[in-house]
């Protein structure tokens, strides 16, 4: 949800946990607490699993103890501020396919609404997130519009080219729309 999700939309940060957020329902919490106790993993810090402390919006902390995941931090989450519950979240999450396996994340808004903390770490990712995004989406744009003009399979060079001349087509309007002595540039 945290770091690794970061890590998934092409901000990376080296995350040193992995967060989970829950439904902290009794029956959740028991299959939890049954993963929990395969890892081998305590809690480190205040407050104790329970219920109710996640549903105050605690974050409980745990450390892995068996070896393949030995050092592991988990923090468990039932609430994040800002946000709706869980499963409005779940509704809008992203599925990221990999060759082995589908994981399911926050949604970018989502992620970087839940990363606008106090914590000065949280605001370069938000930042690379939001150019990681922007860049996404361009370059997706750019390639509509592409197919639009009749170029059915773009090469790299015509990507460029196009990408080059929507900068220029985006330099002349912002001059265009600038005061000044009422110039216009074509």
């Amino acid at each position: 949800m945290g770091g690794q999700a970061c890590i998934l939309y092409g901000g990376a940060e080296f995350s040193r946990d992995t967060d989970i957020l829950v439904v902290a329902d009794a029956a959740n919490l028991a299959r939890l607490q049954a993963a929990v106790d395969d890892l081998q993993a305590g809690v480190i810090a205040v407050p104790p699993f329970e219920g109710r402390f996640l549903l105050a919006g605690h974050a409980v902390h745990f450390r892995c103890q068996i070896p393949a995941a030995a050092g592991i931090r988990l923090d468990v989450m039932a609430k994040l501020r800002g946000l709706p519950d869980f499963e409005t979240l779940w509704n809008r999450r992203t599925t990221l396919e990999t060759s082995t396996e589908t994981i399911d994340v926050l949604s970018l808004s989502d992620l970087v609404t839940a990363k606008k903390t106090q914590r000065d770490k949280d605001w370069p990712m938000i930042t690379r997130l939001v150019e990681a995004h922007y860049a996404q989406h361009e370059q997706a744009a750019g390639r509509q519009h592409l197919s639009q003009i009749g170029v059915e399979e773009p090469g790299i060079g015509d990507v460029a080219e196009h990408e080059l001349a929507l900068e220029r087509r985006n330099r002349l309007a912002s001059i265009d729309e600038s005061p000044g002595d009422g110039v216009a540039v074509e």
